[in-house]
């Protein structure tokens, strides 16, 4: 049973559950000052394809975690360690920590902090949403949030789906891991580089690129014993050639903030190393993007 929300990390993606969460549930958000002072005077406020205000407690850390809680990890997966940090003694052994991140094996980051205090799970999000200034988040991508399998996950995953975040039980995380990071690694980087909204991905003159960029992924996921029976490149295609979102990390460069690409692309190459499989592509794309975070800084 969760009697009470915590969200960790209210930028984009963690604001936005926060609001849909605050509808039924008592919600802590903690988040930068700014952010913090903007919600506690007006609220927390949605615009884009839908528009409300939540009304949650909003705090700069946490003093404590009641009994019951559910944090939601919504910080950039380079945050991760100090975040949980912050927050470690406080947890509790009903405490469950949900971490909604990008990356692979971002959970195990968190693991390594918290140890036995608390159950920890990955969650996939499929959802979009732009940072707009404090207090306002904007909603562009409606979507689902998976689950990694665990006697604690089911209730997590009804509370997540009456809130409107469309919650369900993974049946195998490791899949959902690859498919989103595989995902990540084609529009995030190249639609940095290009300087262009999420939907450009679909524009076929880049199809080369990305197959590069796929061809890599798959031959290290296949390595992790995660198989694909699907058309990646298509795939891509269709489920994202609509969309207006801007990518994370075309965010994060704009603002001048480091991007997650070690945690994605740099992800690949990583395991890719361990196991002999060279990614030459997904490690130029690492160059560029830190190229581009050194010029933006």
């Amino acid at each position: 049973m969760i009697d009470h929300i915590v969200v960790l990390g209210a930028g984009a993606i963690g604001s936005l559950y926060a609001a849909h969460l605050a509808a039924r549930h008592d919600v802590t958000v903690v988040a930068r000052q700014p952010h913090v002072d903007a919600i506690n005077r007006h609220g927390l406020h949605v615009v884009g394809l839908e528009e409300w205000t939540g009304r949650v407690r909003a705090v700069t850390r946490l003093d404590s975690v009641l009994p019951r809680t559910l944090v939601l990890l919504t910080t950039k997966v380079n945050d991760s360690r100090s975040a949980v940090e912050a927050i470690a003694d406080l947890l509790r052994a009903d405490t469950v920590l949900l971490c909604v991140q990008n990356g692979l094996h971002s959970e195990k980051i968190v693991k390594a902090v918290v140890g036995d205090r608390c159950v920890v799970l990955r969650a996939i999000t499929q959802f979009g949403a732009i940072f707009r200034e404090p207090g306002v988040v904007d909603y562009k991508v409606r979507g689902s949030t998976v689950i990694e399998a665990s006697e604690r996950s089911a209730p997590i995953a009804g509370l997540l789906a009456e809130s409107g975040l469309g919650g369900r039980v993974s049946d195998d995380i490791a899949v959902d891991v690859w498919r989103k990071l595989i995902f990540n690694c084609v529009i995030n980087p190249i639609t940095s580089i290009i300087g262009s909204d999420v939907g450009s991905i679909a524009d076929a003159r880049l199809d080369p690129l990305k197959q590069l960029v796929i061809d890599e992924c798959l031959q290290v996921a296949r390595a992790d014993g995660v198989v694909f029976d699907v058309d990646v490149l298509k795939a891509i295609a269709d489920i994202f050639g609509t969309s207006r979102n801007v990518a994370s990390m075309r965010q994060d460069l704009l603002k001048g903030k480091p991007t997650e690409i070690d945690h994605m692309n740099g992800a690949v190459v990583a395991r890719g190393e361990e196991i002999g499989i060279d990614c030459p592509v997904n490690r130029a794309l690492v160059t560029i993007i830190k190229g581009m975070e050194r010029y933006r800084t």
